[in-house]
């Protein structure tokens, strides 16, 4: 029989919780989290916790929430369908130029990033390209269901944002695998407009909440039962937002190689091998028998043989890899490495000299606007591969040599 990989965390009156953290820090307010989750009287069998575990609002980063018959859209959360794409080029170490600045700029240009609030935004598009109103031509019919129940969503950055890639760790990257081969991957979602009908909703449960007088251990655990009306507009609404976050994921990572032949000498391909994969999101599953929605929220899904991305920090290996299918996790890994502390407590302890030490080999961003991505502020990619060794096999290792953030 073989050994448990994992441990079980076992709070009073609560299913289980099951964490593959051994050997990465969890902090306590995560644990406390994990416990009001799995006190909810629809979880089903038990929580899979994955070593990048940590606070979030309401609900943990870095978990797996099977229920039946109800799904928790602050568990989903605000970025609803954030994911990674990463594609296999034929170019190779030696076909990257001298100083790598020029490649940087390149995407910089293809793919509006950041935010401005006065005046235009700079990280939406003034006037979106053909590829951009081909791709809104499949959402909008949708999208204008949506907004016909709930007109709060039409005055919302949706169209100008598809194909953009946002703020915080959304990020584009190039990177070098264990071959030398030259991959471009990039991490984004749905955007302005999943972002606000992630809020809509979560603040539409917890009114539900009040109207049915449900006390819950975290009010930001509000829920839609069911068979309500309010559930099924959640889940069309979820959907879209995850159609519309793969899209747009989609549509970059063409800009991206687009830019890059542009101004590469040696004509390239970039459809060797590619992975899309949402790590914000949640959808119908069968496990232990039963149908049951499992939202995975910070999680990849690593079904037998399924490909899956699990990024580093930035100036940190990443990793292409391949599911195990292990079912106790349901079916799932990690999504990155987890933060270990706060934006702000990052911005508070680190410095520009900090960030262009950890960063020396990456042709990036050096500023104060990007300490907060310090990898300092991350747990230890290794140590959480390490803990997650029976959920998912290494395929490729991937190293950046140039990263756009956000």
């Amino acid at each position: 029989m073989q050994p448990e990989t994992h441990d079980i965390m076992q709070a009073e009156y609560a299913k289980p919780i099951k964490m593959w953290t051994r050997g990465v820090p969890v902090e306590d307010d995560a644990k406390k989290q994990l416990q009001n989750i799995a006190q909810l009287p629809f979880i089903y069998k038990h929580i899979a916790v994955m070593p990048d575990v940590h606070v979030g609002k309401g609900s943990t980063i870095g978990s797996v929430i099977p229920t039946l018959g109800a799904i928790i859209p602050a568990a989903v959360g605000v970025d609803i369908g954030c994911g990674m794409i990463a594609a296999k080029t034929t170019l190779t170490a030696n076909d990257l130029p001298d100083h790598l600045y020029g490649w940087r700029t390149a995407i910089e240009k293809a793919v509006p990033h950041g935010l401005t609030f006065k005046g235009r935004d700079k990280g939406s598009w003034e006037n979106p390209p053909a590829t951009v109103d081909s791709a809104w031509a499949q959402l909008d019919p949708r999208f204008q269901d949506l907004c016909a129940k709930h007109p709060r969503f039409k005055n919302t950055n949706n169209y100008k944002h598809l194909g953009t890639l946002g703020t915080g760790n959304h990020f584009v990257e190039v990177c070098l695998d264990e071959t030398d081969a030259v991959w471009f991957m990039l991490h984004s979602g749905s955007r302005g407009v999943g972002n606000a009908i992630g809020c809509y909703f979560i603040e539409l449960a917890k009114k539900d909440m009040q109207k049915f007088f449900i006390n819950l251990p975290d009010k930001e655990l509000a829920y839609f039962p069911e068979g309500t009306e309010h559930f099924d507009d959640y889940v069309a609404a979820v959907g879209w937002a995850q159609d519309f976050a793969r899209l747009n994921r989609e549509l970059m990572m063409a800009n991206v190689v687009s830019a890059i032949q542009a101004i590469t000498p040696k004509p390239f391909t970039a459809d060797v091998e590619a992975v899309n994969c949402h790590h914000n999101y949640v959808q119908r599953e069968h496990h232990f028998g039963h149908n049951v929605f499992v939202t995975r929220k910070g999680a990849v899904a690593a079904w037998p043989g399924q490909m899956g991305i699990i990024p580093g920090s930035m100036g940190a290996r990443s990793f292409i890899v391949r599911g195990k299918g292990e079912a106790e996790a349901f079916c799932s890994c990690s999504h990155g490495a987890g933060r270990v502390m706060s934006r702000t407590a990052a911005k508070r302890k680190f410095t520009i000299a900090d960030q262009i030490e950890a960063t020396k080999d990456v042709e990036c961003r050096k500023d104060k606007d990007v300490i907060d991505e310090i990898p300092m502020a991350y747990k230890d990619i290794d140590a959480v591969m390490r803990a997650q060794a029976d959920l998912v096999d290494i395929v490729h290792t991937l190293k950046q040599v140039v990263c756009v953030k956000g």
